[in-house]
């Protein structure tokens, strides 16, 4: 499934199933999920109807699922060169990305 097609609140959507799935794939309430992660029911509610939830909530329930690898696997880099690898270790050691100077 290609998610590039798609706005960010279809992606939102699309996810919150997804989780909802998972957590009913796995026989949990919500309560139980809500326990076991160490947040309130209303934020295991809210993460699956899509509303604001703070990040670290979203990754607390997705450990309770098993789900916490895909999450750490979310953000890295795509190496599939030396040449890839040097550029991004070399990326890494900057802080900041410099201005573009418009009046050149």
């Amino acid at each position: 499934m290609d998610l590039m097609l798609r706005t960010p609140v279809e992606i939102v959507k699309l996810l919150c199933e997804r989780l909802r799935k998972e957590r009913l794939s796995k026989q949990m309430t919500q309560a139980e999920v809500a326990a076991r992660a160490g947040i309130g029911v209303n934020t295991v509610s809210n993460l699956e109807a899509g509303r604001n939830v703070g990040f670290e909530g979203l990754v607390r329930v997705a450990v309770v699922l098993g789900l916490g690898d895909e999450l750490e696997n979310l953000f890295k880099p795509k190496i599939v060169s030396l040449d890839d690898m040097v550029r991004y270790e070399e990326s890494s050691a900057r802080q900041r990305v410099r201005r573009k100077n418009d009046d050149a």
